[in-house]
Protein backbone atom coordinates (compact mmCIF):
# COMPACT_ATOMS: atom_id res chain seq x y z
CA UNK A 1 0.00 0.00 0.00
CA UNK A 2 1.66 3.51 -0.88
CA UNK A 3 2.65 5.95 1.62
CA UNK A 4 0.02 9.33 1.75
CA UNK A 5 2.46 12.13 2.45
CA UNK A 6 1.16 15.41 4.01
CA UNK A 7 0.41 18.11 1.77
CA UNK A 8 2.64 20.63 1.22
CA UNK A 9 5.23 19.96 4.50
CA UNK A 10 8.67 19.67 3.99
CA UNK A 11 10.35 17.15 5.98
CA UNK A 12 14.25 17.92 6.17
CA UNK A 13 16.89 15.40 6.04
CA UNK A 14 19.86 15.46 7.91
CA UNK A 15 22.51 12.50 8.83
CA UNK A 16 24.35 12.70 11.45
CA UNK A 17 27.95 11.55 12.91
CA UNK A 18 30.43 13.30 15.02
CA UNK A 19 29.08 16.91 13.62
CA UNK A 20 29.75 19.13 17.06
CA UNK A 21 32.00 21.49 15.25
CA UNK A 22 29.10 22.10 12.74
CA UNK A 23 25.86 21.16 13.98
CA UNK A 24 24.55 24.21 15.88
CA UNK A 25 25.37 26.64 12.81
CA UNK A 26 23.50 24.12 10.57
CA UNK A 27 20.70 23.72 12.97
CA UNK A 28 20.20 28.16 13.48
CA UNK A 29 20.18 28.14 9.57
CA UNK A 30 17.47 25.29 10.11
CA UNK A 31 15.12 27.03 11.95
CA UNK A 32 15.99 30.08 10.12
CA UNK A 33 13.88 29.04 7.28
CA UNK A 34 11.10 31.16 5.88
CA UNK A 35 8.99 28.35 5.11
CA UNK A 36 6.81 27.44 7.78
CA UNK A 37 5.25 24.01 6.93
CA UNK A 38 8.56 22.39 7.96
CA UNK A 39 10.02 19.36 9.93
CA UNK A 40 13.42 18.82 10.49
CA UNK A 41 14.67 14.57 10.43
CA UNK A 42 18.00 14.68 12.34
CA UNK A 43 19.24 10.80 12.56
CA UNK A 44 22.39 10.40 14.69
CA UNK A 45 24.69 7.88 13.29
CA UNK A 46 26.03 6.68 16.86
CA UNK A 47 27.79 9.62 16.94
CA UNK A 48 30.65 9.79 19.83
CA UNK A 49 30.91 13.70 20.34
CA UNK A 50 27.94 16.29 21.74
CA UNK A 51 26.10 16.02 18.36
CA UNK A 52 23.08 14.67 20.73
CA UNK A 53 23.14 16.89 22.92
CA UNK A 54 23.21 20.13 20.73
CA UNK A 55 20.58 18.82 18.26
CA UNK A 56 18.41 18.02 21.95
CA UNK A 57 19.07 21.83 23.02
CA UNK A 58 17.48 23.01 20.05
CA UNK A 59 14.83 20.13 20.51
CA UNK A 60 13.53 21.46 23.42
CA UNK A 61 12.97 25.25 21.61
CA UNK A 62 11.35 23.85 18.37
CA UNK A 63 9.26 21.07 18.05
CA UNK A 64 9.10 20.21 14.35
CA UNK A 65 12.46 19.01 14.52
CA UNK A 66 12.74 15.11 14.83
CA UNK A 67 15.63 13.07 16.68
CA UNK A 68 16.46 9.31 16.16
CA UNK A 69 19.59 7.41 17.20
CA UNK A 70 20.29 4.91 15.20
CA UNK A 71 21.31 1.14 16.82
CA UNK A 72 25.02 1.05 15.38
CA UNK A 73 26.50 2.95 13.03
CA UNK A 74 25.77 2.28 9.48
CA UNK A 75 26.69 5.08 6.71
CA UNK A 76 25.19 8.27 5.97
CA UNK A 77 23.08 6.48 3.33
CA UNK A 78 21.23 4.29 5.66
CA UNK A 79 21.16 7.08 7.85
CA UNK A 80 19.36 9.31 5.30
CA UNK A 81 16.99 6.33 4.31
CA UNK A 82 16.09 5.56 7.72
CA UNK A 83 14.86 9.35 7.88
CA UNK A 84 13.04 8.99 4.39
CA UNK A 85 10.80 6.54 6.04
CA UNK A 86 10.64 8.65 9.28
CA UNK A 87 9.48 11.77 6.99
CA UNK A 88 5.89 12.20 6.61
CA UNK A 89 5.98 15.09 4.20
CA UNK A 90 4.93 15.03 0.32
CA UNK A 91 8.51 16.94 0.16
CA UNK A 92 11.86 15.45 0.99
CA UNK A 93 15.04 18.33 1.18
CA UNK A 94 18.48 17.20 2.18
CA UNK A 95 21.00 19.27 4.43
CA UNK A 96 24.02 17.80 5.33
CA UNK A 97 25.25 18.09 9.02
CA UNK A 98 28.18 21.07 7.55
CA UNK A 99 26.05 22.85 4.93
CA UNK A 100 24.41 25.62 5.52
CA UNK A 101 21.07 27.49 3.73
CA UNK A 102 20.02 30.62 3.10
CA UNK A 103 16.58 31.99 5.37
CA UNK A 104 14.76 31.95 1.78
CA UNK A 105 16.07 28.29 0.34
CA UNK A 106 12.73 26.36 1.00
CA UNK A 107 10.28 28.77 0.25
CA UNK A 108 11.87 29.53 -3.38
CA UNK A 109 12.15 25.65 -3.79
CA UNK A 110 8.72 25.16 -3.06
CA UNK A 111 7.68 28.17 -5.28
CA UNK A 112 9.29 27.23 -8.27
CA UNK A 113 7.72 23.54 -8.04
CA UNK A 114 4.35 24.50 -7.58
CA UNK A 115 4.71 27.05 -10.29
CA UNK A 116 6.14 24.59 -12.86
CA UNK A 117 5.63 21.02 -11.70
CA UNK A 118 8.82 19.99 -11.75
CA UNK A 119 9.15 17.08 -9.39
CA UNK A 120 12.81 17.68 -8.45
CA UNK A 121 14.25 20.59 -7.48
CA UNK A 122 18.03 22.28 -7.02
CA UNK A 123 20.29 25.27 -6.57
CA UNK A 124 23.29 26.98 -6.77
CA UNK A 125 25.67 26.96 -4.29
CA UNK A 126 28.53 28.84 -2.48
CA UNK A 127 31.48 27.15 -0.89
CA UNK A 128 33.16 27.93 2.43
CA UNK A 129 35.76 25.94 4.30
CA UNK A 130 35.57 24.81 8.08
CA UNK A 131 35.75 28.62 9.51
CA UNK A 132 32.84 29.05 7.35
CA UNK A 133 34.38 31.68 5.03
CA UNK A 134 33.86 31.35 1.30
CA UNK A 135 36.70 29.68 -0.73
CA UNK A 136 34.41 29.83 -4.24
CA UNK A 137 31.27 32.28 -4.37
CA UNK A 138 28.72 31.16 -6.90
CA UNK A 139 28.61 28.04 -9.00
CA UNK A 140 26.22 29.01 -11.64
CA UNK A 141 23.97 25.77 -12.69
CA UNK A 142 21.23 25.50 -15.44
CA UNK A 143 17.92 25.86 -15.07
CA UNK A 144 16.99 22.65 -16.22
CA UNK A 145 18.80 19.67 -16.03
CA UNK A 146 17.61 15.93 -17.38
CA UNK A 147 19.57 11.97 -16.79
CA UNK A 148 21.70 12.47 -19.91
CA UNK A 149 23.10 16.26 -18.15
CA UNK A 150 23.52 14.71 -15.13
CA UNK A 151 25.56 11.85 -16.99
CA UNK A 152 28.24 14.76 -17.42
CA UNK A 153 28.03 16.79 -14.58
CA UNK A 154 27.57 16.66 -10.37
CA UNK A 155 26.07 19.63 -10.71
CA UNK A 156 23.40 18.95 -8.22
CA UNK A 157 24.29 19.45 -4.75
CA UNK A 158 23.08 17.08 -2.22
CA UNK A 159 21.95 20.20 0.19
CA UNK A 160 20.05 21.70 -2.39
CA UNK A 161 17.68 19.25 -3.35
CA UNK A 162 13.63 18.68 -2.76
CA UNK A 163 11.97 16.33 -4.22
CA UNK A 164 8.30 16.06 -4.91
CA UNK A 165 7.37 12.03 -4.00
CA UNK A 166 3.77 12.69 -4.90
CA UNK A 167 5.37 12.29 -8.31
CA UNK A 168 8.66 10.42 -8.18
CA UNK A 169 7.40 7.97 -5.01
CA UNK A 170 8.66 6.43 -1.96
CA UNK A 171 12.28 6.49 -3.17
CA UNK A 172 15.31 4.87 -1.23
CA UNK A 173 18.81 5.77 -1.81
CA UNK A 174 21.14 3.06 -2.89
CA UNK A 175 23.60 2.59 0.01
CA UNK A 176 26.91 2.41 -1.23
CA UNK A 177 30.34 3.70 0.76
CA UNK A 178 29.91 7.01 -1.72
CA UNK A 179 27.98 9.15 -4.34
CA UNK A 180 25.02 7.92 -2.57
CA UNK A 181 23.46 11.10 -4.06
CA UNK A 182 24.42 11.14 -7.39
CA UNK A 183 23.09 7.72 -7.97
CA UNK A 184 20.04 8.80 -6.32
CA UNK A 185 19.84 11.62 -8.66
CA UNK A 186 20.46 9.91 -11.86
CA UNK A 187 17.40 7.45 -10.36
CA UNK A 188 15.24 9.68 -9.84
CA UNK A 189 15.66 11.44 -13.38
CA UNK A 190 15.63 8.49 -15.27
CA UNK A 191 12.25 8.13 -17.87
CA UNK A 192 12.45 11.69 -19.12
CA UNK A 193 11.67 13.72 -15.80
CA UNK A 194 13.20 17.26 -16.09
CA UNK A 195 14.50 18.83 -12.87
CA UNK A 196 14.60 22.97 -12.21
CA UNK A 197 16.95 24.70 -11.08
CA UNK A 198 17.73 28.02 -9.16
CA UNK A 199 20.36 29.78 -10.30
CA UNK A 200 20.70 31.59 -7.07
CA UNK A 201 22.95 30.99 -4.00
CA UNK A 202 20.86 29.25 -1.49
CA UNK A 203 23.15 27.21 -0.33
CA UNK A 204 26.60 27.32 1.53
CA UNK A 205 28.24 24.28 0.87
CA UNK A 206 31.60 23.23 3.21
CA UNK A 207 34.37 22.10 2.07
CA UNK A 208 36.06 19.78 5.23
CA UNK A 209 39.63 18.61 5.40
CA UNK A 210 39.21 14.86 4.59
CA UNK A 211 35.77 14.99 3.46
CA UNK A 212 35.01 12.16 -0.01
CA UNK A 213 34.04 15.61 -1.83
CA UNK A 214 37.51 16.94 -1.64
CA UNK A 215 39.46 13.90 -2.85
CA UNK A 216 38.91 14.48 -6.47
CA UNK A 217 40.12 10.81 -7.57
CA UNK A 218 37.69 9.09 -5.36
CA UNK A 219 34.86 10.76 -6.71
CA UNK A 220 36.24 10.16 -10.70
CA UNK A 221 36.16 6.53 -9.62
CA UNK A 222 32.77 6.69 -7.53
CA UNK A 223 31.27 8.35 -10.96
CA UNK A 224 32.57 5.20 -12.87
CA UNK A 225 31.08 2.79 -10.83
CA UNK A 226 27.39 4.38 -10.27
CA UNK A 227 27.39 4.77 -13.60
CA UNK A 228 28.57 0.86 -14.99
CA UNK A 229 27.64 -1.05 -12.29
CA UNK A 230 24.53 1.13 -10.84
CA UNK A 231 22.90 2.34 -14.17
CA UNK A 232 24.19 -0.46 -16.50
CA UNK A 233 26.10 1.70 -19.03
CA UNK A 234 27.93 -0.02 -20.87
CA UNK A 235 32.17 0.81 -20.96
CA UNK A 236 32.28 2.74 -23.45
CA UNK A 237 29.26 5.01 -23.38
CA UNK A 238 30.48 5.37 -19.75
CA UNK A 239 33.94 6.35 -21.13
CA UNK A 240 32.52 8.78 -23.16
CA UNK A 241 30.62 10.16 -20.39
CA UNK A 242 33.70 10.31 -17.72
CA UNK A 243 35.72 12.29 -20.33
CA UNK A 244 32.57 15.05 -20.22
CA UNK A 245 32.52 14.77 -16.49
CA UNK A 246 36.07 15.13 -15.91
CA UNK A 247 35.90 18.14 -18.56
CA UNK A 248 32.92 19.95 -16.80
CA UNK A 249 34.88 19.05 -13.74
CA UNK A 250 38.02 21.10 -14.47
CA UNK A 251 36.04 24.04 -16.12
CA UNK A 252 34.30 24.63 -12.55
CA UNK A 253 37.31 24.61 -9.94
CA UNK A 254 39.21 26.31 -12.68
CA UNK A 255 36.77 29.23 -12.80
Amino acid sequence: MSRKFVKDLVSVITPVYNAERFIQQTLESMVAQTYENIEFILVDDCSSDSSAQIIQSFKKKYSNIVYHLQEKNMGAGVARNKALEIAKGRYVAFLDSDDLWMPEKTKCQIDLMKSTGTPLCYAAIEMIDEQSKIIKGKRSIPEECDYNLLLHNTLIATSSVIVDRNQLGDFRMPVRRGGQDYATWLMLLRGNVVAKGINEVLVKYRISKGSLSSNKFKSIKQVWDIQTHDMGIGKINALYNMVCFVKNALMKYLK
